[in-house]
């Protein structure tokens, strides 16, 4: 495994310069991951396959669909790309490297626990700030459109916000300045996350029911039920936060009913 990596990886730093893999890579490998993770979720609710794991009995209609990935398309290219061209001056200026040798697996896994540490925490805050009354009036309400979430919904949102909860996802990596290898996983990593979380569908097989503290679909979908400032649920991937400042009463009492 570690041979077939490393011979990739040979390829692309020689045919290939930085600058291409830490933008154009990076982007091309965030829409391949974010859409074929995501474009299922419509399938799955347009057939009604998988129906009774469904969290929601309504649907999203096809032009609510296709009007969210339209919008994403258009945010992705003219937000996210020149985003992550203007940040990479920054990432080089805190170290990150895409040359030889590799980062071991060691490394590699502590500097990702590290990421979703910090960005559970800068997160929320950031989320729950986004909740207040003007923010959430002319700012956040347009993640908020899809009450009914699915998979792809979970970057659909103002330019202002992409902006604001993106500071979220790269201040663990602008930290420590990582290999590109290492932040090219941990991108991988939260985008299937929050589609995860916004699919609208509890599996038996959801990250949810194996990993404490993890979110997930079921308690993020709460979340989106429950509109404006008192909903609740602010985290990202992992629910200490809310347990912690007590913004997760409302959810867990609705689950508690549930099981009774």
């Amino acid at each position: 495994m570690d041979s077939l990596v490393e011979s990739g990886w040979k390829y692309l730093v020689t045919h290939y310069s930085d600058f291409q893999l830490a933008c154009i890579g990076s982007f091309i490998l965030h829409e391949s991951v974010f859409f074929l993770s995501g474009l299922p979720y419509i399938f799955l609710e347009r057939t009604g396959l998988l129906s009774s794991y469904k969290i929601q009995t309504k649907n999203n209609t096809p032009e609510a669909q296709g009007k969210c990935i339209a919008r994403l398309l258009l945010y992705h290219f003219c937000v996210n790309l020149p985003l992550m061209m203007a940040s990479y001056p920054v990432f080089r200026f805190m170290g990150m490297q895409s040359s030889f040798p590799l980062p071991s697996w060691k490394v590699v896994s502590a500097q990702i626990l590290f990421y979703f540490i910090i960005e559970d925490f800068v997160f929320y805050w950031g989320h729950r700030i986004l909740h207040t009354k003007w923010l959430y009036k002319n700012v956040h309400s347009v993640h908020h459109e899809y009450a009914t979430p699915f998979g792809l919904t979970s970057e659909y949102a103002h330019p202002a916000e992409i902006l604001f909860l993106g500071f979220a996802t790269i201040i663990g990596p602008a930290l420590t300045g990582p290999h590109l290898i290492t932040l090219w996983l941990w991108m991988m990593l939260r985008v299937i996350e929050t589609v995860e979380a916004h699919c609208g569908y509890h599996f038996p097989w959801s990250p949810s029911n194996f990993l404490p503290l993890y979110g997930g679909a079921d308690f993020h979908d709460y979340h989106h039920r429950l509109l404006y400032t008192k909903s609740g649920n602010y985290s990202s991937t992992f629910v200490y936060m809310d347990w912690i400042f007590g913004t997760d009463k409302g959810y867990r009492k609705l689950k508690a009913l549930k099981e009774t």
